[in-house]
């Protein structure tokens, strides 16, 4: 069954400015128990920086997380997005098209309000899928 996406998204999606640093990022992931932030420099979106961008652009390149900054290492623009009037739908084609697991939500003008992940949409699209169960699952601590 095809929604809005202001119906499945998470509002109100952690974000922080591009000069901020790895290792502050990476407490507000830990803080708001996520697996992304948005980087944004007041309205307007700047990136995505997820766990694994930390891992594989500054971890593992040996990078300091004190001192290397989020607009470094973010997943750069242009970014994908979807805005709160979009379509489920149109949320899984994107995802297929870009092989990603989680789309920002955007107002006019590219604020951005949200994010929707793969299982927000599984949850939504078929509740009783294994993706749905672990979805729903504790994170891991």
């Amino acid at each position: 069954m095809t929604r809005k996406i202001r119906d499945v998204m998470s509002p109100g999606a952690a974000a922080v400015e591009p000069m901020t640093t790895v290792a502050r990022a990476a407490r507000l992931m830990r803080e708001q128990d996520v697996g992304d932030v948005l980087v944004a420099y007041d309205c307007d979106l700047f990136g995505v920086l997820t766990d694994r961008d930390i891992v594989v652009r500054a971890l593992a390149a040996g990078r300091d997380p004190a001192a290397t900054t989020v607009g470094s290492v973010c997943t750069p623009p242009p970014v994908v997005t979807l805005t709160p009037d979009d379509t489920t739908d149109r949320a899984i084609e994107l995802m297929r098209k870009y092989a990603v697991r989680r789309l920002p939500v955007v107002e006019r003008g590219g604020c951005p309000v949200g994010i929707v992940s793969i299982g927000d949409l599984a949850d939504t699209e078929d509740p009783h899928t294994a993706l749905t169960d672990i979805s729903r699952a504790a994170p891991n601590r």
